[in-house]
C-alpha cells in the first residue's frame, strides 16, 4: 500500500491530507474520509487501508488545518481545543461545507482515482460533513456516516443524489431518537435518490473508536459488533455502486 502526504490549501487553511493508494498506479474508485471533531487519526487511517485492500484508492482528509492534527483527546486542552474549533465551523455550516465541497474535487482529481466514482464517508463530526455535502448538491455517489451527527441544516440545501447510509447508536446523545426520524423525513422531502438509515440498539455515540472512552462522556463507546455490521453494510453499498 502506498501512503503519501498532500497539501491543499482553502481560504487561507493549509489542509494535510493522506492519499492511500495499492500502488499499481491504475484509477480506482475514490473514497474521502472526514474524520472526527479530533481531527483525521487512528481510526481514519485504519479505515483507510481496509479500503485500498478492498480496490479502492483513499483521501484521508484534513478537516482543520495542520496544526490541528495529532490532538490526543484524552488531553483536556486538546480536547476542548477540539470542541471549540468544531464548534465554530457549526456555527456557519454553509460556509464550511464548501471546504468539504474543495477536499472533494482535491480527491477527484488525483491520479489514482476515477473521479467518475466517488464516495465520502464520515465519523462523528466528519458524519455530519459528508451529510451536509451531500446536501449541498455536490457530485459523488455514495455518501456514509458513521454515528454522525444528525442536526437538521442551517444553509440552503439542494437534490440529495449520492446513496446515503447513515450508520446509527440508537443511545446516542448527540443523535437522539428525534434526530434521526428528523433526518429521514429531510431525506424523503429532498428526493434523495436511495437512503438508509441503520440504528443499533443499546449502542452510543463513536462505537467505531477503540478509544471512545478516552473522552470520558456519558454514552459515548466503542461497541464491536455495531462497528462491524455498519462497516460490512457500507462495503456492501460500495460493492453494489461501483463493482461492474
Amino acid at each position: 500500500m502506498n501512503k503519501r502526504e498532500m497539501s491543499q490549501t482553502h481560504e487561507g487553511t493549509e489542509l494535510m491530507h493522506e492519499v492511500y493508494d495499492d500502488g499499481s498506479g491504475m484509477a480506482r474508485p475514490g473514497v474521502v474520509i472526514l474524520p472526527s471533531f479530533a481531527n483525521r487519526g487512528a481510526v481514519e487511517v485504519e479505515h483507510a487501508g481496509r479500503l485500498v485492500d478492498l480496490g479502492y484508492s483513499v483521501l484521508a482528509a484534513d478537516i482543520f488545518g495542520k496544526d490541528m492534527l495529532g490532538l490526543d483527546v484524552g488531553n483536556p486542552q486538546d480536547k476542548q481545543r477540539a470542541f471549540d474549533t468544531m464548534n465554530e465551523k457549526l456555527e456557519d455550516r454553509g460556509a464550511y461545507v464548501k471546504q468539504q465541497q474543495a477536499i472533494l474535487d482535491f480527491a477527484r482529481g488525483l491520479d489514482v482515482v476515477d473521479g467518475d466514482c466517488m464516495a465520502v464517508m464520515g465519523f462523528c463530526f466528519g458524519g455530519l460533513c459528508t451529510l451536509d455535502l451531500a446536501r449541498s448538491g455536490a457530485d459523488f455517489q455514495v455518501a456514509g456516516s458513521f454515528h454522525g451527527l444528525l442536526k437538521i441544516p442551517n444553509f440552503p440545501t439542494e437534490k440529495v443524489t449520492p446513496k446515503v447510509a447513515v450508520f446509527h447508536g440508537w443511545d446516542d446523545p448527540m443523535a437522539p431518537p428525534a434526530d434521526v426520524v428528523a433526518l429521514g423525513q429531510e431525506l424523503t422531502e429532498q428526493g434523495a435518490c436511495d437512503w438508509q438509515i441503520h440504528a443499533y440498539g443499546g449502542v452510543g455515540h463513536a462505537f467505531t473508536n477503540p478509544q471512545a472512552g478516552k473522552l470520558e462522556i456519558d454514552g459515548v463507546a466503542y461497541d464491536d459488533n455495531a462497528a462491524s455490521r455498519s462497516w460490512d453494510s457500507f462495503c456492501d453499498l460500495l460493492e453494489a455502486t461501483f463493482r461492474k
